[in-house]
């Protein structure tokens, strides 16, 4: 079934009592249950459907979303392990099974793991894998540093968080340079720090260089618009700053350094006060 594990508009053939039966691209039906249907529906008008398989193992659609589609990654929390595998919350009402042979060790209930959605061929059946590291590209020749990327943040470690980029690259956010707060199954915006010679890549929150310092001032000067003052400076402990700003103290003492040259902000002893209009 080419539809399986993906997101189809499928018309409606017919109505029954369980609900709606739909065709599928092979001549075949598969059953919308009732309880997704909004009962103003007719004959022949399509619907977009996550097409899977039940607790039964029969396949059926559904109009909620999965964490990820067939081929796609998602971070996915441990509902339960048995002696033969996994089962992982990816936010529809069967969990996604995942095989002994595809758990990475440690596997813990509660905790949150990088699954990438597979197709089992021997069974038809969607499963989840785990050891990702052998979908993961290692030419990342086409990263430029400075560049801007959405990452899925999936670990964290001693040195830092490791995201994913683009379903296929793997990177790092160093913690010590990370000054607010991340959380396992974020999508963030990140930079590109440094391009490795293993494949993997080096990243940041902040924008490189002057960009960088240009989005701090900003920062800084919506809380003053919107306080007027604030009991912090240059001299302020690193993580009064982190905590006020999501910033190094570098970071912050750059930028207001820029608003003090353009005469939008005075800075003393207590704090800083706003000059600009609002």
């Amino acid at each position: 079934m080419e539809e399986i594990g993906k997101i189809s508009s499928l018309p409606i053939n017919r109505f029954t009592v369980h609900g709606a039966y739909l065709a599928l691209s092979n001549g075949d039906e598969i059953l919308l249950p009732k309880r997704y249907l909004a009962g103003e529906e007719k004959e022949g008008q399509e619907i977009e459907v996550f097409i899977y398989t039940d607790s039964e193992d029969r396949p059926v659609a559904v109009t909620e979303k999965p964490l990820a589609l067939l081929d796609e990654f998602g971070v996915m929390e441990v509902k339960e392990i048995t002696p033969i595998g996994a089962f992982v919350d990816w936010g529809l009402g069967k969990d996604l099974f995942v095989p002994k042979s595809e758990m990475t060790p440690g596997m813990t209930v509660g905790d949150k793991y990088l699954i990438k959605v597979c197709l089992d061929h021997k069974t038809d059946r969607l499963i989840g894998v785990a050891k990702y590291a052998d979908f993961i590209y290692t030419d990342t020749r086409g990263y430029q540093e400075g560049q801007e990327v959405e990452a899925l943040v999936f670990d964290a470690t001693d040195l830092g968080y490791k995201v994913l980029l683009e379903q296929r690259f793997e990177g790092l956010l160093y913690k010590n340079e990370v000054f607010r707060p991340i959380s396992i199954g974020d999508t963030v915006r990140v930079f590109v720090k440094k391009v490795r010679e293993d494949g993997k890549l080096d990243l940041q929150l902040n924008p490189l260089g002057k960009q960088k310092y240009d989005e701090g001032a900003e920062i800084i000067t919506a809380k003053l618009k919107a306080k007027g003052f604030i009991p912090l400076h240059d001299k302020s402990e690193p993580e009064e700053i982190k905590k006020e700003f999501g910033m190094s103290k570098k970071h912050f003492k750059k930028s207001i350094g820029q608003l003090y040259k353009k005469n939008l902000i005075i800075i003393s002893e207590k704090g800083i006060t706003w000059l600009g209009s609002d």
